[in-house]
């Protein structure tokens, strides 16, 4: 491919008329057998370099800045973070504890990285979520070089910038949940097959391949939502023939398959008896965790031991309404939906002008893959019936600053043609209007901006639209700076309330409170997190029937108090809120603890985890996350008892034991065959039960 032909594929010139790109006179194909003639990247421009350094280090700044005030964040994964930094079986298996009970319900790359930067730098806050932004940092770097290789500097900063400000990227790359490793590694699988499609080389697409099956390992299947995309731009735009497209593209799977099924085959072939029980599953199985709660689950609310049934179609649920508007609701709107309908808008006009391209249009091959990575993870979070949270939408982060950077520089580039401007200002127009709703659903958050950002936006769409009419030549620089500083005004005035906020638990959200969502939660010193409704704890009080042993708890729907911190010296944890052990509580599990296998044992991940995290001692975790995994029986943990395996029993706490979805009900049992056969006494406001006297 020539450079005149490649320029003729990325949107060089317009034909208003037909919307279509033009046809050129390429040079004839190469031989068979030699490379087709590459393009050349495109020149550095001279404030290149210092301005995508500024990007990283802005970006940098805005996720590690006081990081160290959401103390554990998501003590669930700090607690098996700890976990693995004490022992390498832990870390391998993603065990909850050092003794490895249980594993954490999702496979344990994310973990691989906290427990790695908990070895070298101590177990604490910065150790565990530090990394997180790293990925944060790297993932906008790379999705800078994957959009800038094809197009121009600007529309790669405008893509990075998107996706750094984006409210709920900026929450999950300044916490420990498993999407910020995920979305690093999908954007480096989006670069490989950035380069895959430049080149028609295999060992690109088997590193892109290999990139997805990695990402498995932070987050399973949701990895693989890109798959389809990903295959699409290859078999659509590669530049060699159509069965080595297919061979290559069989490959690549394999790479993929490798790359997810060697931790997965390690687990499945080892005996029960020799590694920990797969948390979140029914049958001590890894292979019913990814396809069932952690997989298809996920999509039917068919959830066996989950909190609660699906979300019942558009009339709502446990999870949310579901449909075509979910997106852009009030709990998910504000977390990353700002730049969601101009993203769209670009890419609809984006395929209609490149619709008569050649094959291997570049401009279209790149539509193609960020377009179909949008679409498909969009619609999945749309319609999926189980559980479902706002922060999964950061997946969706690049792929809208990469259609929103690519759309608006490339038509940037065609100002003068008419069709390009009223589809830039068309985007920015709606863009400014949207940020107005969305503000306007946090209406005593900066109520100043609500006004200022739609009447500017308005105004800067009709002077983007007539600028040749005002000597655009001189005030174009101003138009584009205004028109960029509109749309990421409400985004990043979400993102700078979202670093300023330490946040804990298990559902973070992005941003400030937004009336009647529910959401805005899930951080210290702001609203109480969202809880689902059928169970759980409420006022300090199980529901559906509680687990024997009274913990002092707060007043939150979560089982927590509103603040995410409980109240008092200490007390036991909720379903979703890590427990606060008193120093006369911590001081008690850790006295004597080398001669036990657990210090303690209790109902719940999330309760157990602050005693773990308190302590430095492992704890353990009886029926997993929701208390729900018959991990053990009650024989059995009979057994471990009378071998003096475990000390303490601690009561409390607001998992579900077992009243979830069909979930087993062995944690309830042991919960009360301790509160009936030993003595209880209160330490630090929670009942604890000496196992060995």
């Amino acid at each position: 491919m020539t450079v005149a032909e490649d320029r003729a594929h990325d949107l060089t010139q317009i034909d208003p008329p037909r919307f279509a790109e033009p046809p050129t006179s390429a040079e004839p194909p190469a031989p068979a057998g030699q490379p087709t003639p590459q393009p050349a990247k495109p020149a550095r421009a001279r404030w290149e370099r210092p301005a995508v350094l500024a990007l990283l280090a802005a970006t940098a700044v805005l996720y590690i800045w006081g990081l160290g005030a959401s103390g554990w964040a998501n003590a669930y994964y700090s607690a098996a973070a700890q976990a693995g930094s004490q022992s390498w079986k832990a870390m391998f298996f993603g065990s909850f504890d050092a003794s490895s009970f249980i594993t954490v319900d999702k496979a344990p790359a994310s973990m691989w990285v906290m427990a790695l930067s908990a070895r070298i730098f101590g177990v604490n806050s910065w150790s565990i979520l530090v990394p997180q932004a790293l990925e944060g940092v790297a993932a906008v770097g790379v999705l800078y070089a994957t959009v800038r290789r094809w197009f121009s500097p600007a529309a790669g900063l405008i893509a990075g910038a998107v996706m750094a400000l984006t409210p709920v990227a900026v929450l999950m790359f300044r916490f420990n949940n498993p999407d910020a490793l995920l979305v690093l590694l999908l954007v480096l699988g989006a670069y490989a097959m950035t380069r895959a499609v430049e080149q028609g080389k295999t060992k690109w697409l088997l590193l892109a391949g290999a990139f997805v099956g990695f990402a498995f390992l932070a987050k399973m299947l949701q990895s693989l939502l890109v798959v389809p995309a990903f295959g699409l731009v290859y078999l659509i735009a590669a530049p060699v023939g159509f069965w080595k497209r297919i061979w290559q593209l069989l490959s690549a799977l394999g790479a993929m398959i490798a790359g997810a099924g060697w931790w997965v085959a390690i687990v499945s072939l080892i005996p029960a008896s020799a590694r920990p029980y797969i948390g979140g599953s029914q049958t001590n199985s890894v292979l019913e965790l990814t396809l069932g709660y952690n997989g298809f689950g996920r999509l039917t609310g068919e959830e066996v031991g989950s909190v609660g049934g699906g979300a019942g179609g558009n009339a709502g649920g446990n999870w949310g309404s579901t449909g075509l508007t979910r997106m852009f609701d009030g709990e998910i709107g504000g977390q990353v939906a700002w730049l969601l309908p101009a993203a769209l808008i670009l890419l609809v006009a984006g395929l209609v002008i490149t619709a008569r391209a050649p094959r291997t249009s570049r401009t279209r091959a790149a539509l193609v893959l960020w377009g179909g990575w949008l679409l498909t993870t969009a619609a999945t979070f749309s319609f999926m019936a189980g559980i479902f949270h706002a922060y999964y939408t950061v997946a969706l982060a690049p792929a809208v600053g990469a259609l929103v950077g690519i759309g608006a520089a490339s038509l940037w580039r065609h100002r003068e043609s008419i069709v390009a401007r009223a589809v830039l200002a068309a985007a920015l127009a709606v863009t400014a209007v949207w940020a107005n709703v969305l503000l306007g659903r946090s209406a005593d958050f900066m109520p100043w901006l609500r006004t200022t950002v739609v009447v500017v936006g308005l105004l800067t769409a009709a002077a983007l639209f007539a600028l040749p009419w005002l000597r655009w030549r001189q005030v174009a620089t101003v138009v584009a700076g205004a028109g960029i500083a509109v749309a990421l005004a409400g985004p990043a005035a979400y993102a700078l309330d979202t670093a300023s906020t330490a946040h804990t638990g298990s559902i973070p959200t992005a941003g400030p409170s937004v009336q009647g969502s529910g959401f805005g939660g899930g951080r210290m010193g702001g609203g109480g997190m969202q809880a689902p409704p059928n169970g759980g704890t409420q006022n300090g009080a199980t529901q559906n029937g509680g687990i024997p042993g009274g913990g002092q708890q707060g007043t939150g729907t979560t089982g927590g108090n509103r603040d995410g911190r409980t109240t008092g010296g200490g007390g036991a944890g909720g379903l979703l809120s890590a427990s606060t052990p008193s120093s006369e509580l911590v001081a008690l599990l850790q006295a004597d603890a080398d001669s036990y296998t657990w210090a303690g044992a209790a109902v719940g991940s999330q309760n157990a985890a602050g005693y773990q995290l308190g302590s430095g001692e492992p704890v353990m975790s009886l029926g997993g996350f929701n208390g729900s995994d018959p991990s053990i029986s009650l024989a059995d943990f009979q057994k471990l008892v009378e071998a003096k395996k475990v000390h303490y029993f601690l009561g409390g706490g607001g998992a579900f034991g077992g009243r979830s979805n069909g979930g087993s009900s062995s944690a309830s049992e042991i919960a009360s065959w301790v509160a009936e056969n030993y003595t209880a006494k209160t330490v630090g406001g929670v009942t604890v039960y000496d196992l060995t006297s």
